[in-house]
């Protein structure tokens, strides 16, 4: 794959806790000027959209770990959409899937989607879960007509990889994230099933694709 099919592909991510507007700002231009996506946080999305509106932002729902309050992450979703984002990261509550309550699960995912007119992303935290639990997941976001799910936030112990992204391909399109610095790593995931790259090496990997 070269260079102009794969940045579509793309999502060039700034989401640590210390990510100032310089920084974002700089993400923007480079995803700008290599035909990448962005994916930074909600607290940066209107400033974003106004001063690069031909980039396709997407923003973050519940993050890190998922568990805000249903209501709070539906409203979350809205303000970040009015705000001008382009799709929603969504981070899933995995205290509720491995307790079981795979209801209330399934149900804060179809409220947030129901909310907003734009793609959501379910970020599964796929370092965290059992090959069952993945797929009681993504059952949820396939449900609740989730336009993709996501292996990772990368704030947890581990981040994507082929196995997890070759089962959660069998139900939705993927966005595999987490630990994914290489052309060569960023290929495997595709090939493994995955139809978006979220990653904060974004122009290393293109520097390092075929022109």
């Amino acid at each position: 794959m070269d260079r102009r099919d794969l940045a579509p592909l793309i999502d060039h991510t700034v989401l640590g806790p210390e990510t100032t507007p310089a920084d974002v700002s700089r993400l923007l231009e480079e995803a700008n000027e290599y035909g990448t996506n962005a994916c930074i946080p909600p607290c940066y999305v209107e400033e974003a959209a106004d001063e690069f509106p031909e980039v396709t932002l997407a923003t973050v729902v519940g993050f890190p770990h998922g568990q805000h309050d249903h209501d709070v992450k539906r409203r979350e979703g809205v303000i970040a959409w009015k705000a001008g984002a382009d799709e929603l990261d969504v981070v899933c509550n995995v205290g509720l899937l491995e307790a079981g309550a795979d209801d209330r699960f399934a149900r804060e995912l179809e409220e947030l989607v129901a909310a907003v007119p734009i793609p959501v992303k379910v970020i599964l935290e796929t370092a965290l879960l059992e090959e069952t639990e993945i797929r009681r997941a993504c059952e949820a976001a396939v449900a609740a007509d989730a336009a993709m799910v996501k292996t990772s936030t990368g704030f947890a112990s581990g981040g994507a990889t082929v196995e997890d992204v070759a089962v959660m391909s069998e139900y939705l399109p993927v966005k595999a994230s987490g630990g994914i610095g290489s052309y060569e790593e960023a290929l495997a995931m595709i090939d493994a099933g995955a139809a978006r790259i979220g990653t904060s090496s974004g122009v290393a990997i293109l520097e390092g694709a075929p022109e």
